[in-house]
């Protein structure tokens, strides 16, 4: 499959390109093995000088160049669902690399099918998340595939140990290099968020260095006065976003989310420091920030509890869980992912309304709600109003809940007194 070189009777591979020393070196590499190679860049909301990698990618001999303008699908069909979800991996990652992998490759795949190519190639390490993000998309939408990933072939990976080999092949081979000095650790970026792994960060001891955050502002720089949003959801999704003193709104899916993106950053919203665990088997060091989805989640999560009944909210918890789970691990296109997201969906028909929040100085205040689907009942949960309850009710509900504690009750009663009775002595 892809560990080992191929000897193509159709040699066209369609290559994810960064435009950086690695997959520009990728590119020179594929072309001696003899591949025609098409290169495809996703522009996914990530800063990028996309003419000059076109023509990078051009003057190494690259057969075709795709720049696809991915950013408005990746906030519809992939970043929404994830708000739905309340997607966000155990219990503080918001997963904006891993919701970002299926959408890059499924135009990767569309690409490639375009073409006739019967290869597909990236620059995915092989210790990492990310090619099997990759690759099980490519498989579940082009069965028949063959997939290059040069980290993971011998040939490949034994002659380029490190980035000074790299180099070294780069300025043999004419590929443009880096004139600024490479930050010491790996980033990621696209319209969801940044991350930071790898390099200096290795070390789950050492603090992140001041200039690492390029999304957000530090907490301690923010303005000392919050700004106020007003979101309107629709279906469990944001349909427009309003600044309450500035009177400014946003009303289609990308112009949402960019907005959200500058009022987080501007307050530090959404930066975490976690070690997690990776599908493939170890723990790794992650440094991210996720100004918008973090806002996002925030306010999603208060017009769902007040517009979703308890017991249905409790099983899609459930489902939220499961489905941040499949999405880090790259099982988007799978049937049961399908059916999560499916079910999902289904339980936001009534999550509909307005929150009101500030965002200041790297937090985010819940500030109020209101909903025409609200099963908020003021009258019955009021101190000072009755309302059509009777407390009387209670006294039964509590007893009957309370029946299975009489048959137990002995059995605590003596473990209680023989644990006190051993610690005297």
């Amino acid at each position: 499959m892809s560990s080992s070189i191929f000897h193509p009777a159709s040699s066209t591979v369609v290559l994810a390109y960064s435009g950086g020393l690695d997959t520009s070196c990728i590119l020179v590499w594929l072309k001696e093995e003899g591949y025609d190679v098409i290169t495809y860049l996703a522009n996914i909301g990530q800063v990028e000088d996309f003419d000059a990698a076109k023509k990078k990618a051009e003057s190494l001999g690259a057969k075709k160049v795709f720049i696809e303008d991915l950013r408005a699908e990746f906030v519809e069909e992939f970043i929404w669902p994830s708000v739905q979800a309340s997607a966000i991996y155990e219990d503080r990652y918001l997963l904006g690399t891993s919701v970002a992998r299926p959408c890059i490759a499924r135009r990767q795949i569309q690409i490639a099918r375009q073409e006739g190519a019967q290869y597909v190639s990236h620059g995915a390490t092989g210790k990492g998340n990310d090619q099997i993000r990759f690759e099980l998309t490519c498989y579940a939408l082009y069965p028949e595939v063959q997939i290059i990933a040069p980290w993971r072939i011998p040939e490949f990976y034994n002659r380029f140990v490190g980035r000074k080999d790299l180099m070294e092949y780069a300025e043999k081979n004419g590929i443009p290099v880096p004139v600024t000095p490479k930050a010491p650790w790996s980033m990621d970026a696209n319209l969801m968020h940044i991350s930071y792994e790898s390099g200096i960060l290795e070390n789950p001891k050492s603090h992140a260095p001041a200039g690492l955050y390029l999304m957000t502002k530090s907490p301690e720089d923010a303005p000392n006065s919050p700004d106020v949003l007003e979101i309107e959801f629709k279906k469990g999704v944001p349909i427009k976003v309003t600044h309450v003193k500035e009177g400014k709104s946003k009303d289609t899916p990308l112009d949402i989310f960019s907005y959200l993106n500058e009022m987080g950053g501007r307050h530090g919203v959404g930066r975490i420091d976690i070690v997690e665990n990776r599908f493939i088997g170890m723990k790794s060091r992650g440094i991210y920030e996720t100004p918008g989805g973090t806002i996002l989640y925030h306010a999603h999560l208060d017009i769902e509890t007040f517009t979703m009944d308890r017991e249905v909210r409790r099983i899609k918890q459930g489902l939220g869980v499961k489905f941040a789970e499949m999405l880090y691990n790259g099982f988007w296109y799978s049937p049961e992912c399908e059916f999560v997201r499916h079910c999902i969906d289904k339980s936001q028909e009534r999550v509909e309304g307005k929150v009101q929040l500030s965002v200041f100085k790297g937090q985010v205040y819940i500030l109020g709600r209101e909903s025409p689907k609200s099963l908020y009942n003021e009258d019955l949960v009021s101190m000072d109003v009755q309302g059509d309850y009777d407390p009387c009710d209670a006294s039964g509900f509590i007893k009957i809940n309370a029946v299975r504690f009489l048959h137990i009750s002995n059995d605590v009663f003596v473990t209680v007194c023989c644990n006190k009775k051993h610690l005297n002595h």
